[in-house]
């Protein structure tokens, strides 16, 4: 049996790119649920929207709250930048929505805690893991949030950019296009090995799946009557 040729080396996909391919359908499947579809197509009522901004506040304090202990991690450093941070912007739409008393007695949903537990988690033990919750939810608030954003001006009468959709306005980042394609020149530098890599494409997948866990929650808080 004649033996094959060696086949030529090609070289790698850049890391921003695996980990966006390999995640794709736990992405897409995220975006297309039942709870996010309604929202999006404006079927469902303000009530809605600001409980899904309340889910949206507890996984962005788990995020934020560990960034300080992060900074200086060569690993999860480069992605702590302030004028990512959304906290501050969760807590003036939740004002605007629920007035000054708006986290009083304010509960995470299961899917949620779990959610917030898991970054958190990362952040104590796995700066790695961190970048990949960090990545997952960043990048898509600078991408798809802004058709979220549009979608509550239109349906619920907000400001354009205003109280209650300022989470999804970036005020610092003057060109979000280049900004995510300096983001994504991090992820090709992270200096980290080949199976490093694959477990952060395994959490960001996991990342996407407890945020469709709490879109699966919400859906059975906000179902659409028949």
């Amino acid at each position: 049996m004649e033996a094959s040729s060696p086949t030529p080396s090609t070289p790698s996909a850049p890391f921003s790119t695996v980990i966006r391919t390999a995640s794709h359908e736990q992405h897409t499947e995220a975006e297309n649920s039942s709870f996010m579809s309604d929202l999006l197509g404006g079927k469902l009522g303000v009530a809605a929207y600001r409980r899904y901004t309340e889910q949206l506040w507890f996984v962005y304090r788990a995020l934020e709250d560990a960034s300080e202990a992060l900074a200086d991690d060569p690993v999860a450093g480069p992605f702590i930048r302030p004028e990512l941070a959304r906290t501050a912007q969760l807590e003036r739409d939740l004002n605007h929505l629920g007035g000054p008393s708006w986290h009083t007695g304010l509960q995470p949903l299961p899917a949620t805690a779990a959610y917030a537990a898991r970054v958190t988690a990362c952040a104590q033990d796995w700066p790695a893991g961190y970048v990949a919750h960090h990545y997952t939810r960043y990048l898509g608030d600078l991408s798809g949030g802004q058709i979220i954003r549009g979608t509550a001006e239109k349906a619920w009468g907000f400001a354009r950019k205003g109280d209650g959709v300022r989470f999804y306005v970036f005020e610092h980042i003057a060109n979000p296009a280049a900004f995510k394609r300096q983001y994504r020149a991090l992820l090709d530098a992270l200096p980290v090995d080949d199976l490093e890599k694959q477990r952060m494409v395994d959490e960001c997948k996991r990342a996407f799946g407890l945020n469709s866990a709490v879109f699966r929650e919400l859906g059975e808080q906000f179902p659409l009557s028949a």
